[in-house]
């Protein structure tokens, strides 16, 4: 089904029945981070009776216990690292936006590995996209179900996040842990949001996504839906969909 999708940013025709999931499903044995146990989802049990359809009962009926941040594909507003509480569920105002995916290896400095401005000054410009999609170089498979706790992994450096900030993005998506070093301050996730000076309330930061290598870099049109939580994050499912044509 062929759809004329408008934008501030133009006018898009995409098929709607051709969505690209870039998320990671919430669920047992899936990737996770920041030193904490898998998730955890099971039957409630009230007595002799128990949730579970195989086991009696008229329903499934499970209780999830998560950490937002630490499991699978979410979402966070500024008041991820703000003073005063700010929930993810004021953020977003409207859900499409024009996307730019690009992809990027890291460069090693100092026995770590970051994305550098110069990265990003060649891939994207001023008012291009109001969303940047990252996909980090190799792009393994088990980003799915990898356990990052300890492992250092990639992120960019402050100069990068406010640069991709100066060009406009209101939306930045990734698919590592967190855009800031696992050990270290969150030197750019004050850039991106501009926190403290003047926080960029309407800007998002989406982690933990998984884009497939089919997937071509380029410009795309982003469905980001995040659950309705009182939360400064929450599990999200971005949907990118191929532009047919750009108007």
């Amino acid at each position: 089904m062929k759809s004329i999708i408008k934008l501030p940013s133009g006018s898009f025709e995409v098929d709607l029945n051709q969505p690209i999931d870039i998320s990671l499903c919430l669920g047992k044995d899936q990737a996770k981070a920041w030193y904490l146990n898998q998730v955890k989802i099971n039957p409630v049990k009230q007595g002799s009776w128990v949730g579970k359809v195989s086991e009696g009962a008229s329903i499934n009926f499970n209780t999830i216990q998560f950490n937002p941040h630490a499991h699978g594909t979410h979402t966070e507003s500024y008041g991820h690292i703000s003073k005063e509480f700010y929930s993810v569920s004021k953020c977003l105002k409207t859900y499409y936006y024009k996307a730019k995916l690009i992809s990027l290896q890291p460069e090693k400095i100092k026995g770590d590995k970051i994305f550098t401005k110069e990265f990003f000054k060649e891939k994207i410009s001023k008012n291009e996209a109001e969303a940047l999609i990252i996909r980090s170089l190799p792009n393994e498979k088990n980003k799915k179900n990898k356990n990052y706790d300890h492992s250092n992994w990639p992120y960019l450096s402050m100069e990068a996040a406010k640069y991709i900030r100066e060009c406009g993005i209101q939306h930045l998506l990734i698919d590592l842990p967190s855009v800031d070093r696992e050990e270290g301050e969150v030197l750019a996730h004050q850039a991106f949001w501009n926190y403290p000076e003047n926080p960029r309330k309407n800007a998002s930061i989406t982690e933990m996504i998984y884009v497939s290598d089919e997937i071509k870099d380029g410009f795309y049109l982003l469905n980001l839906q995040v659950a309705n939580f009182n939360n400064d994050a929450a599990p999200s499912r971005p949907v990118l969909y191929e532009i047919i044509n750009l108007k």
